[in-house]
């Protein structure tokens, strides 16, 4: 996880996250509420066992975004790392050796970097585990196609990594229009035995049945999430091992949208554990979710 030092509302990222909104602040002000939020967030974590690396950002990259670092980065078991071209240009700045020395130095090792970042040149772009949602176990990238998740990218992705692509597009409601949704993990999360899924997002009906095939194939429990809920980032949870138990770990903000059906659904398979991201979920227009790259890196 990175701290931020410059947090604030991204103009790049605000054209096609229609999830980012401003606020009545100086930016000095809201970045401190972010970095509030983001300790507290981090106290809750490992206080029930799980293993949190921080890293600082830099102030002189001035990276407003920098503490959504799984767009940038993904982290493989056999050692392998994935590294991704950014749409806005100031978020590729986030992109920093610092972060992959830190983990050197935490014992985990980094065999081969996989860099997709010259597309950038083109105008093509895969942000990281935003657009790719990773089923480790069944080998299958879920990918909801936008100006941010280049479908020709995933398939190299894939065939680098040994995934089975399975493509979709996912839209929202933005003043009445139907609009790309700008990353996969806002209206999808896949855990171990279960999926939260908003799948009134996406349009086609042949789409959203493969979707659903893959899943009831893998023996996911789909938990829906209408529309309303995503957008209070229902769907930007991530499921992590605890010391005695698994989490999904998810804001505030989303946990009070869901239902009781939804609560106790995911409690059947997990505890769920929530934190307030308010000033980070307003201006970012990410949540929880999109704070953590997991390290999946084997150790020495």
């Amino acid at each position: 996880m990175i701290r931020p030092v410059a947090f604030r509302m991204n103009e790049q990222t605000a054209v096609n996250n229609f999830f980012q909104e401003d606020l009545a602040l100086k930016n000095a002000e809201i970045n401190t509420k972010a970095q509030n939020e983001f300790d507290a967030f981090v106290e809750k974590l490992r206080a029930v066992g799980i293993t949190v690396i921080v890293e600082n950002d830099d102030l002189r990259m001035d990276t407003p975004d920098s503490i959504f670092p799984n767009n940038w980065i993904s982290f493989h078991a056999n050692g392998d790392i994935g590294l991704y071209p950014m749409f806005a240009e100031n978020r590729r700045r986030e992109r920093r050796e610092e972060v992959l020395i830190r983990l050197e130095k935490e014992g985990f090792i980094i065999n081969n970097v996989y860099d997709y970042t010259p597309a950038e040149d083109e105008g093509v772009f895969l942000e990281g585990t935003g657009s790719l949602l990773l089923d480790r176990v069944n080998q299958k990238a879920y990918c909801a196609l936008s100006a941010r998740a280049d479908e020709e990218l995933l398939i190299e992705f894939c065939e680098d990594f040994e995934y089975l692509p399975v493509v979709f597009t996912a839209n929202q409601t933005v003043d009445g229009k139907r609009m790309p949704i700008y990353h996969t993990n806002v209206m999808m999360c896949l855990a171990e035995k279960f999926c939260v899924i908003c799948l009134d997002a996406i349009d086609d009906a042949s789409e959203k049945k493969n979707v659903v095939q893959h899943l009831k194939k893998d023996g996911k429990e789909i938990i829906k999430i209408t529309e309303e809920q995503m957008h209070h980032f229902a769907g930007n949870m991530l499921q992590l091992q605890g010391k005695d138990t698994k989490y999904l770990v998810m804001s505030a903000a989303a946990h009070a949208v869901l239902t009781k059906e939804q609560i106790t659904a995911i409690e059947k398979h997990c505890e769920i554990l929530s934190s307030d991201l308010t000033t980070i979920e307003t201006c970012g227009g990410g949540s929880a979710r999109c704070m953590m790259a997991e390290v999946f890196l084997p150790k020495e």
